[in-house]
């Protein structure tokens, strides 16, 4: 199997770390030069039409995108360790925390990059700086509830490590580095502690 990425963008980020926590191997990475636009080749947009990274080219030819479908095509192909629940009911909570996090985390983050950073100039034309400006305060609201769950709980989605985590953490980081956001200064204690244990883990290293 191939699968397509790119540098710095969360959502290839969030496929490399779940087949990191699985110890997956044998897969290959093809990098996509976003900077370039080559996602919107004619060789790649014939293998994704939406000319969007990660995608999955699969051995028989099929090719799955979408971050969570690959994710879930993944977890069925090796089943542990778990990452999106052992039965019907965690799968659903644990889907719950991930969606949640990816709406309203991980979109505004991207929403606010893509429409304040020159740099991304070129990826979204054309930017609207007062909605991207909007949207990174959306997403500190979404922080600090996120701040709240996990003075609960030590995870995202409960008590253990999930895909929920994954999403969350590739979200900051990509919040971290364009938006020079980091929770523990805006007064998120508990979110920066868990940042900050998610980041001993070798997966987050990648």
């Amino acid at each position: 199997m191939k699968l397509y990425i790119s540098n710095f963008a969360p959502n290839p980020r969030r496929v490399t770390m779940f087949i990191a926590e699985k110890g997956i191997t044998g897969i290959e990475p093809v990098m996509i030069d976003l900077g370039t636009n080559e996602h919107k080749s004619e060789s790649f947009v014939a293998k994704n039409p939406l000319a969007r990274v990660p995608a999955l080219e699969l051995d028989d030819g099929r090719v799955l995108t979408e971050t969570r479908a690959i994710c879930t095509y993944l977890e069925g192909l090796h089943p542990e360790p778990n990452l999106m629940g052992e039965n019907f009911e965690e799968c659903a909570f644990i889907e719950m925390a991930d969606r949640r996090v990816e709406l309203h985390l991980l979109l505004g983050i991207a929403n606010c990059v893509r429409h304040t950073h020159p740099g991304l100039a070129m990826l979204e034309q054309p930017q609207f700086p007062e909605f991207g400006a909007s949207q990174g305060e959306k997403m500190r609201e979404h922080a600090r509830w996120l701040d709240g769950e996990l003075a609960n709980r030590p995870f995202v989605a409960g008590e253990r490590f999930t895909v929920a985590d994954i999403t969350a953490w590739c979200a900051l980081e990509f919040a971290r580095g364009l938006m020079k956001f980091k929770p523990g200064a805006e007064g998120m204690a508990n979110l920066q502690a868990w940042r900050d244990r998610i980041a001993e883990r070798p997966s987050a290293a990648r």
